[in-house]
């Protein structure tokens, strides 16, 4: 059984690499200027915040506000602090790259941790990493293999946890080793699933358009903490049993599914773009922005109740105009 989700085919107008560079060229003079993080915020609803200093801080203000997806659409708050290559030692002979993003307040606040699918990189998730911490929320990227195989990732994941809230100092000490968030894509996402079942002590996981590898649902059975769902449009990117994360997860689960967004739209940056000078006919930014507002804001809400109702009732807003749809919560 092929176990690669089925949008890695890629749309018949790029299908072959002298088309698909022509459409690239196009794209690049066709498409205008980047959305900027400036122009970004320009265009969405301002959250009203009282320049916090401590992810606490932040945090209360939110939550004293009505919830809205459209907060987190705009970059945070908080300056970054980006360490690109580190070495996470797992044993003596065992090591993990990693690319970490710290928020710059002193106070110890969460963590989320993010894996990348088949055939991608850390890198692919390098602008979601930086946009949770810019919210106060401690980001790392972890580069496994390409390849899989994708239940030793979960494995090796749930090491990396326990290792972490063992001696959180490997990543950074401002980290709250009770509140650590996985979040993988793809079949990352199914990694991040085998790391929760495995008992991994984290608050809950993100699941970016998920995508089942074989038919090992036993793993999602035994899921007890809660799992929000973030999915691409089916109709242009359908996955093989997306549907069983959900189904299968007897906890607490929500899912909702982004109109017009494919599978590496749920990247940020896209892999594609990463090799190919920036340019994914395959994305839209505006998309990517949708994911990681909805990642944000569920790292938020998992990071203060470990729950998923402020994330969901931020949803709504979206569900009604259509942005967001098929969306379901247990």
């Amino acid at each position: 059984m092929n176990n690669i989700p089925h949008s890695h085919t890629r749309h018949p107008l790029v299908a072959c690499s002298p088309c698909r560079w022509l459409v690239m060229a196009w794209l690049l003079l066709a498409s205008g200027p980047a959305l900027t993080a400036d122009s970004r915020a320009a265009h969405v609803p301002h959250v009203t915040l009282s320049a916090p200093n401590t992810y606490s801080e932040l945090q209360r203000q939110l939550l004293e506000q009505a919830p809205g997806i459209h907060h987190f659409r705009q970059i945070g708050p908080f300056k970054v602090n980006t360490r690109k290559g580190h070495q996470i030692l797992l044993s003596a002979n065992e090591r993990v790259r990693a690319d970490l993003y710290l928020a710059a307040p002193a106070e110890k606040a969460p963590l989320v941790i993010f894996l990348h699918g088949h055939d991608s990189t850390k890198e692919a998730h390098a602008r979601q990493a930086m946009h949770v911490a810019s919210w106060g929320i401690h980001a790392v990227a972890v580069q496994l293999s390409k390849t899989g195989p994708w239940d030793a990732h979960g494995r090796t994941l749930a090491r990396i946890v326990r290792l972490i809230q063992r001696s959180p100092g490997v990543i950074d000490s401002r980290i709250d080793v009770n509140r650590i968030i996985l979040a993988g894509h793809s079949f990352g996402a199914y990694a991040v699933a085998v790391a929760m079942a495995q008992g991994a002590p984290v608050a809950g996981g993100i699941l970016l358009d998920p995508a089942l590898f074989g038919e090992a649902t036993n793993f999602l059975q035994k899921i007890s903490k809660p799992v929000m769902v973030l999915g691409a449009d089916e109709t242009l990117s359908p996955i093989r049993y997306r549907d069983y994360f959900y189904h299968y997860i007897p906890g607490t689960v929500a899912e909702v599914s982004v109109k017009g967004a494919t599978h590496e739209d749920a990247q940020y940056p896209s892999q594609t773009s990463l090799l190919n000078a920036g340019v994914d006919p395959d994305v839209t930014e505006e998309l990517q922005i949708t994911f990681v507002s909805g990642i944000t804001a569920t790292a938020i809400s998992l990071s203060a109740n470990r729950g998923l109702d402020y994330a969901w009732a931020g949803f709504r807003e979206l569900i009604n105009g259509g942005q967001l749809f098929d969306a379901k919560k247990k």
